[in-house]
């Protein structure tokens, strides 16, 4: 009986050892987020959450990454092209250029290829923040639009989800990030209208 006490006793010892090293390492974890969370842009926990979402309903980074407008039918792709420098131009956003995909494709296989052309938009001053910022952040520039026809012949303006660059890490300094969201919302609002077909 005595032995049975002791062993019953060791065992109690061995889970109780056992809660405090686990809650130790839980502890420690919940210490180690509160304070990651503490040192990301506020926005930053709503923007990885929603990536969540949209990841697990597709299970394609694409999805996650890129914003996408379906373009009205009945707009050509060169329409599109012509209303994205049109509104680049009302806005005073520089337009750098384009590369047609399509026909580099077209130039290497001798085949047709279906119409996909990046077109590049910039701010200069807003660039300049960036890379003195984070010379790494030069590969968001300068900011592309795709325009691409599909399989089944629609049109589609897919472009890198600028919200990760501006909330996903720690608070960018306030005229950097006033900056980046004047950008932002100016590639959006470009996407958004050209994809509707205005000029």
């Amino acid at each position: 009986m005595m032995m049975l006490l002791r062993l019953v006793v060791l065992l109690l010892a061995a889970v109780g050892l056992t809660a405090i090293i686990m809650g130790s390492k839980y502890y420690d974890q919940y210490q180690e987020i509160t304070q990651l969370r503490a040192s990301l842009d506020p926005q930053a926990e709503e923007l990885y959450l929603e990536a969540y979402k949209a990841f697990r309903e597709s299970r394609d980074l694409a999805d996650v990454m890129m914003w996408s407008f379906k373009v009205v039918d009945g707009v050509t792709p060169d329409d599109v092209v012509e209303s994205l420098k049109s509104l680049a131009t009302a806005r005073n956003f520089f337009f750098v250029g384009e590369s047609p995909f399509y026909r580099q494709a077209e130039a290497v296989t001798g085949e047709p290829y279906r119409y996909t052309n990046f077109l590049s938009f910039c701010d200069v001053r807003v660039g300049m923040q960036m890379a003195d910022y984070n010379h790494k952040y030069t590969a968001f520039m300068p900011c592309r639009i795709a325009v691409v026809e599909d399989q089944q012949g629609d049109i589609w303006l897919h472009s890198m989800n600028l919200d990760f660059m501006i909330y996903g890490g720690k608070p960018l300094p306030p005229e950097l990030r006033e900056g980046a969201i004047y950008v932002r919302n100016t590639i959006y609002e470009l996407m958004e209208a050209a994809a509707a077909g205005e000029f």
